[in-house]
């Protein structure tokens, strides 16, 4: 044992025959035990020390796993019948026993008619009571005393009942009126149980058992199963859901779409070009039944050894080495070509030297005459084909020329963007844009962004040359604010940057004039569409923005400083209010400029009336 965790006691004097307890003490045995019982004990009265109220579950058997549900609903119920058994009250109409203490009745004592003086507890003082008397003396005159007694019984037949005398005849007859109508019930349970059992044995009598072939007889058919139960029955057959793939993110759909296009402008160039799939597609080779596959080398070595070159495997090595092989190879075969000829030549000559040479030179002839005719037929077949091939390719041809690339790469100029745009319609217009967006994805390469970023720039430039044409194509105008808005949702900041620009140009052309000049005037289509394309791009009801509050001040500058010359500058004013409205339609501001402009406007438009006088 540990000396440390020992305490030994030493006594100042040693008395010989007396045993001592505690000569050696283990104070951490003590300490443990000390703060064991402080847990149990200190611990739990100041946890619960602010707590008025305890709740203890007593209910029987709640925690006992031994005791089944049913024995512990028999044993509550027996303990609450005990524990009501015992609570007896004076106005409990089903009390049935009297409690008495030392014979008397409590409820007569509870009456309190024997009135007790305080001096006198146990002494009567020598008084005597008539009954007493009557009882040991005589009284003097027993018919005095009958007189007595029957003229009491008339006076107490007179007095009206107290309070607790008619409360008492009242239980009384409740418990008389309970008990009879116990009786009643108790009766008529056991007229029941006995009709019951006289009615069991003549059931067995009565009843009899029908044969089974009569059975089969009255046997109706099973009704057929419900619309109801049948869909419930084929759910239970039915597919349950398998866990779907999960959502690919912007990246990996961007990847997919491109791969798509590119795939189909392949396809698209292959067509173009007059490409043949199947020309490229290697027919498989004719092989016989009877062939055992053992065309084969075994005896050549193919295995190499392996070589690393700057951490790489030399492949450039291994290829040198196979066409080094195959030169000499060739040249070999070669050579045993040329001698086998050789010797077939010199055996012939000697044929032909003792055969007749006339016969030789006629078959001869017509060998060639054969192969001659072979070859032009060949010739003239092939040339077939090749032309029904060019009849075939031709209108796919046109059709893969005619028909839009699937990718496009960014312009770097308005001059490019403007020459992919040109001479198409603007179904074909919006999906030149759509595929542009989706090849230069900004998630697919890292100069992406800053390309899609100028995309925009050059789009509203196109729309403002749009509006500024002889015929405005108002139309086409509306089809690009679609590419134009989800442009301005991937790049919000410069989308803000290039629209700002153009009004502060705007901005910067109206004030020079109206420096120089005092007024100005409405300023051109191009710039209205570019105010009202802000509305749509940007939101009008904040109390600032960058883009939408300089739009505000530069046309309230328009309706306050341009004159009015023409209707055209009239209906250009209008349409600049239409737009006020626009702006103001969620915030609910108020434009005094709007209301002075309203106000000219209808000032101009009365007649004017001569002077008179």
């Amino acid at each position: 044992s540990n000396p440390f965790e020992v305490k030994v006691n030493r006594q100042k004097f040693d008395i010989l025959g007396r045993k001592t307890k505690n000569d050696v003490g283990l104070p951490g045995v003590s300490r443990s035990k000390a703060i064991k019982k402080r847990t149990h004990t200190l611990l739990k009265e100041y946890k619960e020390r602010e707590k008025t109220n305890v709740f203890k579950d007593k209910r029987f058997g709640e925690y006992n796993t031994k005791i089944t549900p049913e024995e512990k609903m028999i044993r509550r119920f027996t303990l609450e019948r005990q524990q009501n058994y015992g609570k007896k009250n004076i106005y409990n109409l089903n009390e049935d026993e009297e409690l008495t203490h030392y014979g008397q009745s409590l409820a007569e004592i509870e009456k309190l008619n024997d009135i007790v003086d305080s001096d006198s507890d146990t002494e009567e003082r020598g008084t005597l009571s008539a009954e007493l008397t009557a009882a040991h003396f005589g009284g003097g005159g027993g018919l005095l005393r009958k007189k007595v007694s029957s003229g009491q019984q008339d006076e107490e037949e007179e007095k009206p009942k107290s309070r607790k005398e008619l409360i008492e005849e009242m239980i009384a007859k409740s418990k008389y009126e309970k008990q009879e109508r116990q009786t009643r019930r108790e009766s008529a349970l056991e007229l029941t149980e006995k009709l019951d059992n006289d009615w069991k044995e003549i059931q067995t009598l009565i009843v009899c058992k029908t044969p089974k072939s009569e059975k089969k007889d009255k046997e109706v058919e099973k009704p057929k199963p419900d619309e109801y139960d049948m869909i419930v029955r084929e759910l239970g057959f039915e597919m349950k859901a398998k866990p779907s793939e999960r959502m690919k993110t912007e990246e990996e759909l961007a990847k997919e779409e491109q791969a798509r296009l590119q795939k189909l402008e392949a396809d698209r160039l292959r067509r173009m070009r007059g490409i043949d799939d199947q020309a490229n597609k290697k027919k498989p080779s004719h092989v016989s039944a009877d062939d055992l596959a053992d065309g084969f080398i075994l005896d050549k070595d193919d295995r190499r050894l392996l070589s690393y070159k700057d951490g790489k495997i030399n492949i450039e090595n291994e290829e040198e080495e196979k066409e080094e092989e195959d030169d000499e190879y060739g040249g070999k075969e070669d050579n045993e070509n040329e001698e086998e000829s050789e010797e077939e030549s010199d055996s012939e000559d000697e044929e032909d030297d003792a055969a007749d040479g006339h016969s030789d030179l006629e078959s001869d002839l017509e060998s060639e005459e054969e192969a001659a005719g072979n070859k032009e037929e060949k010739k003239h077949k092939t040339d077939k084909k090749q032309t029904q091939n060019v009849e075939e390719l031709d209108p796919e041809r046109e059709a893969a020329k005619s028909e839009l690339p699937y990718t496009f790469a960014v312009p770097e100029s308005y001059e490019t963007f403007k020459s992919l745009l040109a001479g198409r319609t603007i179904e074909q217009q919006l999906i030149v844009l759509e595929r542009i967006q989706k090849c230069n994805h900004p998630s697919l390469a890292v100069g992406n962004k800053a390309k899609l970023e100028k995309l925009f720039g050059f789009l509203l430039e196109y729309i403002g040359e749009l509006a500024t044409l002889d015929f405005p194509e108002l139309r086409t105008i509306d089809r690009l604010i679609l590419p134009l808005y989800n442009l301005c949702q991937m790049f919000p900041e410069a989308a803000s940057d290039s629209i700002k620009f153009i009004l502060r140009d705007a901005a910067h052309d109206t004030g020079e004039v109206i420096e120089v000049k005092g007024r100005a005037t409405f300023p051109g289509l191009d710039t209205l569409i570019y105010l009202k394309i802000t509305s749509l791009l940007f939101p009008t009801s904040d109390f600032w923005h960058p883009v939408v509050t300089p739009a505000f001040m530069y046309m309230s500058q328009l309706l306050t400083k341009c004159r009015i010359t023409t209707l055209q500058d009239v209906i250009k004013g209008l349409f600049v209010c239409c737009l006020f409205l626009e702006y103001v339609s969620l915030s609910r501001r108020f434009v005094p400029e709007l209301i002075n402009f309203l106000l000219g406007v209808l000032h101009i438009s009365l007649p004017k009336k001569q002077a008179q006088g």
